[in-house]
């Protein structure tokens, strides 16, 4: 993978010319955001201004769409209304072919403007994320206007990719992944490693008040103030390992019988086809545990849910990034996870906290009775998980890091 803290090169005797900003255009299409929109709006925010020209095509919003409200947030940005054509997600083959017939002379028309709005502004790099519609509309539209493409992936690469997704993947000018997992997985998949980079996620620690009181939440959760807390906070579906923490939980309760666990999250409308919120109920009354798990469903008050528990726990199997461990790590919680997937690169085993063996479910009990037993240890866990958050995972640094990608990519004539 390209080395992003390799110096630029010098070349002697150059002659200076007057320095122009490069014009950076985003490509974003969701009407809500995700955790990838919320990822690019720090990344545009922290773009160095005397530098970079930032420019944002989005669909026509309106006060009180969340995406919308989101990105026209950012200080010094451009929006530009787009037309990324209709979601395909979840139809058929049928009703993708009237949708995208329907709305073909709307795209074009819109591909045309949005081509002459990059050349008139002078916009040299198109970045997008890896949803279907962003990646594609970002490496056409470079290839329209002769910009560079980059797309940003959030995800593992693997089988289950579309079509549509594998040509960005293999047109685009460079591929960032969120973690040298993501990056690698890029790679094994037949992606030049020359133009595949990673650069970690981040968060604003700034958000995320250590300090909080948790006792009215541990209230109005029906939770006792001594009582053991474990928090589970992530979508609902299989593979993210809600069930394997529940099933810890028979263990952890021998010894620690008041011990309460948050299962946080709603169901993926996308990856869940199942009900297993269902499934995660009937697990947890097998197991007789309907006295010890709490269903929170959806949250928007993590940083308080947070300051509730003392230990956070999500043993997702190849977990991408996981920005759910950094903010556990603001919150100054240890952190349970697998050694597997992108989680060794946040999670640092015995210091942040513990990572156990894919499929070891006795180990997942033993770090959580680990931790629960020992208050000390929490204290120290989380004080150097919230230092490596500021040290290493802040949105600065990420800017940083995605500019040095930009350089890789606009030759040193383009920027004078």
């Amino acid at each position: 993978m390209a080395d992003l803290l390799r110096p630029s090169p010098t070349v002697p005797g150059r002659r200076q010319l007057p320095f122009r900003k490069e014009g950076v255009l985003f490509v974003s299409s969701p009407e809500s955001p995700g955790a990838d929109t919320f990822i690019h709006s720090l990344i545009m925010r922290g773009l160095d201004r005397s530098r970079f020209d930032v420019h944002i095509a989005c669909p026509a919003g309106v006060p009180g769409m969340p995406a919308f409200d989101l990105l026209s947030a950012i200080p010094n940005v451009h929006l530009r209304q787009a037309n990324f054509g209709p979601s395909l997600v979840g139809l058929s083959k049928a009703e993708k072919l009237i949708r995208l017939t329907r709305g073909f002379v709307p795209l074009v028309t819109s591909f045309v403007g949005m081509a002459s709005y990059i050349r008139k502004h002078r916009i040299s790099i198109v970045h997008a994320t890896d949803r279907p519609r962003d990646a594609v509309s970002c490496v056409l539209l470079a290839k329209m206007t002769g910009a560079k493409s980059i797309v940003h992936v959030h995800v593992k690469c693997a089988e289950w990719m579309g079509r549509p997704v594998r040509w960005a993947f293999e047109h685009a000018d460079a591929l960032v992944g969120v973690s040298k997992f993501v990056a690698q997985s890029l790679v094994d998949n037949g992606y030049s490693p020359d133009k595949t980079h990673a650069v970690l996620n981040a968060i604003d620690p700034s958000e995320w008040d250590f300090r909080l009181d948790p006792a009215a939440t541990r209230c109005s959760l029906g939770i006792r103030p001594g009582a053991p807390v474990i928090a589970c906070a992530a979508r609902l579906f299989r593979g993210k390992g809600q069930d394997d923490v529940i099933r810890a939980l028979v263990a952890v309760r021998r010894e620690l019988p008041d011990v309460r666990l948050l299962i946080i999250g709603r169901e993926d409308r996308y990856a869940m086809k199942t009900g297993f919120l269902a499934e995660l109920q009937a697990l947890t009354a097998e197991l007789g545990l309907d006295e010890h798990v709490i269903f929170t469903g959806h949250r928007t008050d993590m940083p308080a849910l947070m300051a509730a528990c003392d230990v956070f726990a999500l043993p997702s199997y190849e977990e991408p990034f996981g920005l759910v461990f950094l903010e556990a790590m603001a919150m100054k919680k240890p952190v349970v996870a697998l050694d597997i997937g992108g989680a060794p690169e946040i999670v640092e085993h015995e210091r942040s906290g513990l990572l156990c063996p894919p499929g070891d479910q006795q180990a997942l009990s033993h770090s959580l009775l680990t931790l629960l037993r020992d208050r000390s240890l929490r204290d120290r866990m989380g004080e150097y998980g919230r230092r490596q958050v500021e040290a290493r995972f802040t949105p600065e640094r990420m800017a940083r890091d995605t500019e040095r990608v930009y350089g890789t990519l606009t030759p040193l004539e383009s920027r004078s």
